[in-house]
């Protein structure tokens, strides 16, 4: 278990179980720290052909499970999840660990327990990044409105008040660490999330196209990268993913045969795109973000947008470059920049390896032990 004390009963506590994403490769890691540890989760609707990652731990789950339509809509009970983490009856475990972005740090934890919580972020839609959610589902006017705004005032309430149940904050980059200090005025460690680099190969000798590839939603700005490209015909772009803004992308793109359109496509594919681009896009403001890491691992300099995790995993003129705005003109400002400037494949694998599955696992051990050895 880690370096903790073999006798030591360790609880796992996530968000919620629905897909194998970022959130839950940092679970993987954890389980295969302390492989004996039990794992309670609000909800638990992972396919069988994801669950490898769990190695055959059994879940926990809260009465949210078998509520009505909780498989599709379980978002929808987000007002419902701080009574449900609380149900939780944890006091037979010495360690809780929580893996959290929503309500997972809320659990109830004794002053005889260690409670380490590993923050992806705090809820972005409760706090700053409220107003862009509200507007982006429709729920910044009129009386629904008005009943999203008061349940989210709550919830702000309760995680605020749960924060002081946390005896140690880890962060998954210097940008969440000052989140939380903004919003619950605690320090946080900063241990960043691990990246299968060792899943990539260097490829040293690239061909003539740039690739941007991530899920079609607002925030990661898709629209914006396709409608820069459509202005360069002499550019080539590759395009992998799908989501809601699908249909308006490939909008932006009918009449430019220069940009290609892939939709959501299987790892090995996306490997071998990212292996042989000459530079990978990133125009979201991330927490993190994991596939400008898993670009350099292949040699690809990153060019991306100068906010958020970005910051932090990419190197300015030496694995990348970044652009100050989200708007065309700064994305096709920085595009010529990168055409004017040499980058070592080798630099940009360096970089990658830094934020490994070995790093994250000594640095997660390390801090636990730490924390358990502390009165």
């Amino acid at each position: 278990m880690g370096a903790l004390d073999q006798q030591m009963k360790v609880a796992v506590v996530h968000d919620w179980l629905v897909t194998y994403a970022g959130a839950e490769r940092v679970l993987e890691q954890i389980l295969r720290l302390y492989p004996q540890a039990d794992v309670f989760s609000t909800v638990d609707f992972l396919p069988d052909s994801e669950r490898h990652f769990l190695n055959g731990c059994t879940v926990t789950t809260s009465f949210i499970q078998k509520l009505p339509f909780a498989r599709k809509k379980y978002r929808s009970y987000l007002p419902l999840m701080p009574l449900a983490v609380e149900q939780f009856d944890l006091s037979a475990y010495d360690v809780v660990i929580s893996s959290s972005h929503a309500v997972a740090k809320g659990v109830i934890t004794s002053p005889n327990q260690k409670h380490i919580s590993y923050v992806h972020s705090p809820m972005r839609y409760a706090w700053d990044l409220q107003h862009q959610y509200l507007r982006e589902s429709g729920l910044d006017t009129g009386f629904k409105g008005w009943i999203a705004k008061y349940l989210l005032h709550r919830l702000r309430l309760w995680d605020y008040r749960t924060a002081n149940g946390v005896d140690v904050f880890l962060a998954n980059s210097a940008f969440i660490a000052k989140r939380i200090w903004k919003v619950y005025r605690r320090e946080a460690q900063v241990i960043y999330p691990p990246v299968a680099v060792e899943d990539f190969t260097l490829v040293a000798d690239k061909e003539d196209f740039y690739l941007t590839a991530s899920r079609m939603v607002p925030y990661k700005k898709m629209d914006m990268i396709v409608q820069a490209f459509a202005t360069m015909p002499d550019k080539k772009l590759v395009v992998i993913g799908d989501g809601p803004d699908m249909a308006k992308i490939k909008q932006q793109a009918v009449g430019h045969s220069h940009i290609q359109l892939l939709g959501f496509q299987s790892f090995a594919v996306l490997k071998d795109q990212m292996q042989r681009a000459k530079g990978f896009v990133f125009a979201g403001e991330e927490d993190f973000g994991i596939t400008p890491v898993e670009a350099q691992a292949c040699g690809t300099p990153v060019i991306a947008f100068g906010k958020g995790g970005a910051l932090e995993t990419v190197v300015d003129g030496v694995t990348g470059l970044f652009f100050a705005e989200q708007s065309v003109s700064s994305l096709v400002d920085a595009i010529d920049r990168f055409e004017q400037t040499r980058f070592d494949p080798e630099a940009c694998r360096n970089n990658a390896l830094g934020f490994a599955q070995t790093a994250f696992n000594t640095a997660f051990s390390l801090a636990l032990t730490e924390a358990c050895s502390c009165d």
